[in-house]
């Protein structure tokens, strides 16, 4: 509330200003980035206040907006009510999760030919707070799955440009990592390579079910076995049944199935290999030396052309 007062006008009109709407809180997502880690250590968010009002009919500045970067594939829940406020999948793409309040009305918006000096003046709104939780789906053409160790990471490394942490003990990858193949002239498609599985996994055993939703997007899943293994069967028995206890249609995506570290087996050993599971053939491969790895990428592709795009 404020009343002119200049030398020579000594019962001036009211001139006070409007206060500044506060600054919302937004959601917007970026294309660099891939993972939420970056949100592990910073869990609350505040925009700035509006401004007062100041006289001389100057209104006050908005608060500054606070923008949250998120990758591609976030969903967004209530944090209360769980309840799926959005699915952010385009780059660009905003969400305002915290709206700012309305800044309060200055005494000269209330002057009329019947109140010519309103001595009031009007508070503002408050801004609106909250809780949401972030999960990530990420955006891939393939889902490379298998259990630790299996070399999901070794493979990734050596058709793409990707570098994962590579080590031979058990849950070296522990977020997804992203890789791009690319073939022919000027074509791609984008694989995930998902933390090693175990059994039980759909439960949250191991790394947990909080990874296996990374492959729900997917359109193409590579199940990669450990040849070295002699358990070859039973663990793609395993990784069959994680999929179905899952739930969501993971069972029913495409599916290849590939046996890694032949490099290591003795020519006899290799004989010894199963040819097929169910109607899906075994193919032999080395990230190694690459054996078979060209022809993985060629049956990927090939499965990808008969998949829908929507997985």
């Amino acid at each position: 509330m404020s009343f002119r007062r200049e030398k020579f006008v000594p019962k001036g009109g009211p001139d006070g200003g409007d206060g500044g709407d506060g600054g919302d809180v937004i959601l917007k997502v970026k294309s660099n980035l891939s993972t939420l880690l970056d949100l592990r250590h910073s869990r609350v968010f505040k925009a700035k206040k509006g401004e007062n009002g100041r006289g001389k009919n100057q209104h006050g500045k908005r608060g500054e907006t606070v923008v949250i970067s998120v990758p591609q594939g976030t969903l967004v829940y209530n944090g209360n009510s769980k309840e799926l406020l959005d699915d952010l999948v385009e780059v660009g793409q905003e969400l305002i999760v915290a709206q700012g309040g309305r800044g309060g009305r200055g005494n000269a918006r209330f002057t009329s030919s019947t109140r010519q000096t309103p001595d009031f003046a009007e508070k503002g709104k408050p801004g609106k707070s909250g809780n949401i939780r972030l999960e990530l789906k990420l955006l891939a053409d393939v889902g490379l799955v298998g259990f630790p160790n299996a070399g999901k990471s070794t493979l990734l490394s050596a058709i793409s440009a990707a570098k994962p942490k590579i080590a031979d003990y058990p849950f070296t990858t522990l977020v997804p990592h992203l890789g791009i193949i690319r073939y022919g002239e000027f074509q791609h498609f984008v694989m995930a390579d998902i933390p090693g599985l175990i059994q039980g996994a759909h439960m949250g055993k191991g790394v947990g079910d909080r990874f296996l939703r990374h492959i729900e997007r997917t359109r193409v899943l590579v199940f990669l076995i450990d040849s070295t293994t002699e358990s070859i069967e039973s663990n793609y028995q395993i990784l069959v049944e994680e999929m179905c206890q899952f739930g969501s249609n993971l069972i029913e995506k495409p599916r290849l199935v590939a046996l890694s570290k032949v490099d290591l087996l003795s020519d006899e050993e290799k004989k010894r290999l199963p040819k097929k599971f169910d109607q899906y053939s075994c193919l032999p491969l080395s990230s190694v030396t690459k054996t078979g790895v060209n022809l993985l990428v060629q049956q990927i592709v090939d499965a990808l052309s008969h998949s829908k795009p929507d997985g």
